[in-house]
């Protein structure tokens, strides 16, 4: 692990404490920026989630303060790990989840736990049911447990999640696991804010496993096939053989590391120690070849760029001769009336008068 000492979270019922602050009038008052910070640095939990709270703000004035809070407390982020884990729904990711964070907890760490799921824009998607599964590490206060909120926008969900990471980062945090719920764009969302990515797997998924293969095995620095116990232990073991076998004619997610499979169970908690340890040398041996770094780097290049991008296509879509020119334009387009090469050049010469 990075080097760094977290600091001890505020005593209290850590399912309770952990998103939502006391209702009293003074807890709900407005925090000035340094306020903020101090209780941050210092294991406030109640200002950590005030302060998550405020990151997931889409108004204008919450967005200004969070972008001030962040800016002073980029200083005191980046000595996490930050591994993702995603995987078909049933594969057993929130139980892994609670496995590892126990023992991770155990072993002196703080961890943070984060889900993406731009799929739900009111309940907060599978993130509560999971938390109800996840009891006894959202008990603990070493941990903090937290959706990724949606808004129906992706790139919305990627910005809120790799702030509040930020945060957690600053409350001394030392490991983040990042889940991803389902199967689809948001494992690319989260291969570009994390370190290691392990791809989770059950023996005997079949033909519903072929359509994720192709796109999401490239992306993966492990595969655990999950519960392996019991009567599945065999099933279990001839599955990682043969993910192991297709795994070495794939090109690695990383450069310098094959991804290997490995069997585990997060219901007995064996094998979950050795992912843990997969997870440590490839930080040892990515940081000796300076990969690590560098793949830091270029998610922050590249974050910078998809913001512009983002915000570029929001002014668009927002300017109003665009609006007024743009539905009769996109008839034109799937009438066959216009090609779209045509109708995009005057969309954007009107965006740029």
């Amino acid at each position: 692990m990075t080097d760094g000492h977290p600091n001890q979270p505020g005593k209290g019922n850590g399912a309770d404490a952990q998103n939502t602050p006391p209702p009293d009038s003074a807890a709900r008052r407005n925090f000035t920026t340094q306020e903020y910070i101090d209780g941050i640095v210092s294991g406030d939990r109640t200002r950590l989630a005030r302060a998550v709270t405020l990151i997931e703000s889409n108004r204008p004035q919450d967005l200004d303060l969070a972008q001030e809070l962040l800016q002073a407390l980029l200083p005191k982020t980046g000595n996490s790990l930050r591994v993702g884990i995603t995987g078909l729904p049933g594969a057993g990711k929130s139980s892994l989840i609670e496995t590892l964070g126990l023992q991770l907890i155990a072993a002196g760490h703080q961890v943070a736990v984060m889900a993406v799921d731009p799929s739900s824009t009111v309940s907060g998607g599978s993130i509560l049911g999971d938390k109800t599964r996840m009891e006894r590490l959202a008990a603990d206060p070493r941990a903090f447990i937290r959706p990724s909120p949606s808004g129906g926008i992706l790139g919305g969900v990627a910005r809120k999640t790799r702030e509040t990471m930020l945060l957690f980062e600053a409350a001394g945090y030392d490991v983040i696991l990042i889940e991803t719920i389902g199967v689809g764009q948001n494992e690319v969302t989260v291969r570009s804010m994390v370190d290691f990515f392990l791809l989770v797997l059950v023996a005997g998924a079949g033909d519903e496993l072929q359509g994720i293969k192709r796109g999401i095995f490239e992306l993966a620095d492990a595969v655990l096939i999950n519960k392996a116990d019991g009567d599945n232990m065999r099933a279990a073991e001839y599955a990682r053989s043969e993910y192991e076998r297709a795994l070495s004619f794939l090109r690695p997610a990383t450069e310098g590391w094959q991804t290997r499979a490995f069997a585990g169970s997060a219901l007995t908690g064996e094998g979950i120690p050795e992912i843990w340890q997969v997870v440590l040398r490839f930080q040892e041996k990515t940081t000796a070849s300076h990969a690590f770094q560098e793949r830091r780097q270029r998610q922050e290049r590249d974050w910078l760029h998809a913001l512009i991008q983002e915000r570029l296509t929001t002014m668009f879509h927002e300017h109003p001769r665009v609006q007024l020119l743009l539905p009769d334009l996109e008839r034109a387009v799937i009438a066959g009336e216009l090609t779209a090469t045509t109708a995009a050049r005057r969309l954007l010469e009107e965006f740029e008068t």
